[in-house]
């Protein structure tokens, strides 16, 4: 380093960077199978050559065999060698990577003796389907259970296996209201009457069931609030049924038929009202009842279900809930990619978050500049539900707005000025001198970034920004020699 460059404060995330920096010469990859103070990210490299991967195994370290085994690109020899490791966490880790692996690799872990790596096995979908069926007979009912939740398109053999489990966890996770993928699965016909008598797969198959008026009655009067939601959502339900389930004590269920098509619009604005209304008192957490706990819950929860709704009839037919009072209505509309001009244009402007950020997903070559930096300047991550922008470049900038947004009194546009491959080079170094860590670490990596602002940012008091400077391809290779040397290297 420059004699006059102070030393990294976080010298473990230089490290971390400098392992996946792709300018890294092959001698000094090496030299960082010695580290031992971070997560092996060097042996997570695609760029190790059989001599490396073979070095790496006879070092034995855990974490640096964990990230070998998450190697997307680790040849099919090495994956196999390790399947035989005594160490349970990187045989786990190999199944994570499964859609590139060996049969022979998966054949030897279908039976491994560890929880945690059948339950990746039975969660993953690039298991081939003879093996995969072999977890249905699993000795521990929680690998079935995640079988049966994960492998939504099994056979139906399995699936009747499943359906037909001994233990109830495992027959409430084959027939359920929730399933990890879709489409969700339809249980055979003459399994249907058990099912339905169950208590713990009613739920999932009253969807399924033929409604005859004995049916009817005893589904709309089950104790389980979670059964008569379901029921409201059949297809075939009668609207004197609907109307009454509009009306149910538990808010899930007024919620479902909120969402459903053929609800007329003073019933959906009724229940709407019910759920907001400030006055309405739902029931104490602090309770030993666990029916009485599930309707706390979503009673707590139903104003944000009412927002987060998403309704394929609404997207299918997207022009009459353009200007829907209620928000679900309008993001679902924002979901439909053949929407003419003036209606993109008006929900690029809803007053509400999240359906500017649908739609602007939905079609982002139909965002201009202008419109776009209104989102982006608007955009607050208020809840857990539009965080996912954050983690997404969806709209881009032309250079020139890029080059503004270098000095903008927002820190989040900021931040999006090293998306110009060209941006000037004092403009890099004012961005690696700002008070916001996203713009230092956006900035980190640039071509143009002077190399003593860059040294700078290997001593940066942020983490993340220490971490972007090491793996920055920009680095003299006598740097990453000297950060070699400080580390022990």
């Amino acid at each position: 380093m420059d004699a006059d460059a102070p030393p990294p404060v976080h010298l473990g995330k230089v490290m971390d960077g400098l392992a996946t920096n792709p300018a890294l010469p092959a001698a000094m990859v090496r030299r960082l199978f010695a580290w031992r103070r971070g997560m092996g990210k060097v042996a997570g490299r695609p760029d190790l050559t059989d001599d490396m991967i073979a070095e790496i195994i006879e070092l034995d370290d855990h974490w640096l065999l964990h990230s070998l085994a998450l190697n997307k690109v680790l040849p099919d020899r090495f994956r196999i060698q390790l399947a035989a490791h005594r160490d349970k966490g990187v045989r786990a880790a190999l199944v994570i990577q499964a859609a590139t692996a060996p049969r022979a690799m998966l054949e030897q872990l279908i039976a491994d003796p560890d929880l945690r790596v059948r339950e990746y096995l039975a969660q993953g979908s690039d298991i081939p389907p003879d093996l995969r069926a072999r977890l249905a007979a699993d000795p521990d009912p929680a690998i079935r259970a995640e079988l049966a939740k994960h492998w939504t398109q099994a056979p139906e053999q399995v699936r009747r296996i499943l359906l037909t489990d001994p233990e109830p966890t495992v027959r409430a996770a084959a027939c359920s209201t929730y399933f990890a993928h879709v489409p969700h699965p339809i249980p055979p016909a003459d399994l249907m009457p058990a099912l339905l008598a169950d208590p713990v797969t009613r739920a999932g198959a009253v969807i399924h069931a033929v409604l005859d008026a004995d049916m009817l009655r005893q589904l709309a009067e089950d104790p389980a609030s979670e059964v008569r939601a379901e029921l409201a959502r059949h297809p075939d339900l009668p609207p004197s049924v609907r109307d009454v389930l509009a009306v149910d004590p538990a808010m899930g269920v007024r919620v479902k038929v909120f969402a459903r098509p053929d609800t007329p619009d003073h019933v959906r604005a009724q229940i709407h009202a019910s759920i907001h209304d400030p006055s309405r008192s739902t029931a104490d957490s602090d309770v030993d009842d666990d029916e009485t706990f599930l309707r706390w819950v979503e009673d707590t929860f139903a104003p944000m279900e009412l927002r987060i709704l998403r309704l394929d009839w609404v997207t299918a037919d997207p022009l009459p809930h353009i200007d829907s009072p209620y928000v679900s209505f309008r993001a679902s509309a924002a979901r439909n990619k053949s929407l003419p001009a003036d209606a993109v244009a008006r929900l690029l402007d809803d007053e509400q978050e999240m359906v500017r950020l649908t739609m602007a997903h939905t079609a982002p070559h139909l965002v201009d500049p202008a419109t776009a930096e209104s989102i982006e300047r608007r955009y607050r991550r208020r809840d857990k539900f539009t965080f996912w922008w954050d983690m997404q470049e969806v709209l881009t900038f032309p250079q020139e707005v890029l080059r503004r947004f270098a000095t903008d009194p927002e820190p989040r546009l900021r931040s999006f000025a090293p998306r110009d491959p060209d941006l000037p080079s004092d403009l890099a170094e004012k961005l690696a001198c700002d008070p916001a860590d996203r713009a230092r670490r956006t900035v980190a990596g640039h071509r143009n970034l002077p190399l003593p602002a860059l040294l700078r940012l290997l001593a940066d008091s942020s983490e993340h920004v220490a971490e972007a400077a090491g793996a920055s391809p920009f680095l003299p290779v006598e740097h990453m020699e000297r950060l070699l040397a400080l580390a022990g290297l």
